[in-house]
């Protein structure tokens, strides 16, 4: 696979990681998928992990990861596009700092687990547990408030921790990717357009049609007229 081929399926692949980062941080801002609780979310939830992290830090270096997989102002074939995956390194850069602070805020959710009702007192009652209670589901019960928040945060942490350890791996391989495109520059073979004929012909070629057509008809004209020559008074 040549590098622009790969930058365009590392982007498009970063841009849908990106995307489900958002909506499972959104997510997260609902439990149970209502608002009643928003004053109560654990301090993973505000930090935007998902959102900023997974979400923005990687979906700008997916985006330059598909223009790098196109044509750029550097033109096209083993010469081509060398701008453009000059920029796809850095922004592939920030994605891994990105994939870094999403995997970190989402891992520390896990371990510490939400913060909900019990015993008449909001907490979180599952942190020194130190991610043990993630094995113990009869745990999960003794939440009051907010309904089904263990279960809530532990599948959306979850797909976030997922996430972001794909994109820090496509991350990386862009980097190195567009870092030989910088190099080597893009291996694609410029297509050749077909050759096609000329709208107008020349004017020596009219000329000479018109010559030909005119010695055609001659002798044709002759063969008509003679008749009428050799009746005449």
């Amino acid at each position: 696979m040549c590098t622009g081929e790969c930058a365009r399926f590392v982007g498009l692949s970063l841009i849908a990681l990106s995307l489900v980062c958002i909506v499972a941080n959104a997510l997260l801002l609902v439990p149970n998928g209502e608002t009643t609780w928003t004053g109560q979310l654990s301090l993973q939830v505000w930090l935007m992990g998902g959102f900023i992290g997974g979400g923005l830090m990687v979906l700008c270096p997916g985006i330059a990861a598909v223009r790098a997989g196109g044509k750029g102002c550097c033109g096209a074939g083993c010469c081509g596009n060398r701008c453009r995956m000059l920029r796809s390194v850095f922004s592939s850069a920030l994605g891994v700092l990105g994939a870094l602070y999403c995997l970190s805020v989402s891992g520390t959710g896990l371990r510490i687990g939400p913060k909900c009702l019990m015993d008449d007192s909001w907490g979180y009652h599952f942190q020194e547990t130190s991610g043990s209670y993630l094995l113990n589901h009869t745990l999960w019960s003794l939440c009051d408030s907010p309904p089904k928040v263990v279960c809530w945060n532990v599948t959306l942490f979850s797909l976030l921790v997922a996430a972001s350890c794909l994109e820090l791996l496509l991350c990386g391989v862009q980097v190195v990717n567009a870092t030989f495109g910088v190099v080597c520059g893009d291996c694609r073979k410029k297509r050749e357009t077909p050759n096609r004929c000329p709208l107008k012909p020349a004017a020596g070629a009219c000329r000479q049609h018109r010559a030909h057509s005119s010695s055609s008809l001659a002798p044709e004209l002759r063969s008509i007229l003679q008749p009428v020559w050799v009746g005449a008074p």
